[in-house]
């Protein structure tokens, strides 16, 4: 599998469980199966991506958008998110709870200081198992989350 291959195979299975299965295959009129080999990390679907109109269908009911935002850090670009959609995910982002700026930091205080901690404690043996690796990146993910919404703050606070 090539170097990015993991990578993407990560965040698309975190996009199908925030959409939930049943929805997503509903989306993209795939099943579990095929939907399941998309972010296998086995050999025989190393090469088994999931199609562009299926992450642009998924990424609409989700609550971030994973695929386009690992496909921005692999080729280096950066990306601001000036709007999100009314999703009607099951996840509410903490733009639309109204929060002011110093709670936002807060969240990401909070975010980042279980990041660090749950990597110490995965380090505790001197390697990141898979499932350790999988909380630590979920994490990360709801850190970057915060992150997008303390710009998205700042931003509406210049316009």
């Amino acid at each position: 599998m090539k170097h990015y291959g993991k990578y993407l195979k990560k965040h698309t299975e975190a996009l199908i469980k925030d959409v939930g299965i049943e929805r997503a295959c509903h989306l993209t009129a795939k099943s579990k199966t095929t939907l399941g080999r998309y972010y296998s990390d086995f050999p025989e679907h190393a090469d088994r991506f999931i199609s562009v109109d299926s992450v642009a269908n998924l990424e609409s009911k989700a609550s971030f958008p994973y695929i386009t935002i690992a496909l921005a850090e692999l080729s280096g670009t950066t990306l601001s998110l000036n709007e999100r959609a009314n999703h009607d995910s099951k996840n509410e982002s903490l733009n639309s709870k109204n929060f002011s700026l110093s709670q936002y930091i807060l969240e990401l205080s909070q975010r980042f200081a279980i990041l660090i901690g749950d990597y110490h404690q995965s380090m505790e043996d001197g390697k990141i198992s898979f499932n350790e690796g999988k909380r630590l990146h979920n994490e990360a993910v709801a850190l970057q989350e915060v992150l997008t919404d303390i710009k998205l703050q700042l931003e509406n606070m210049n316009s």
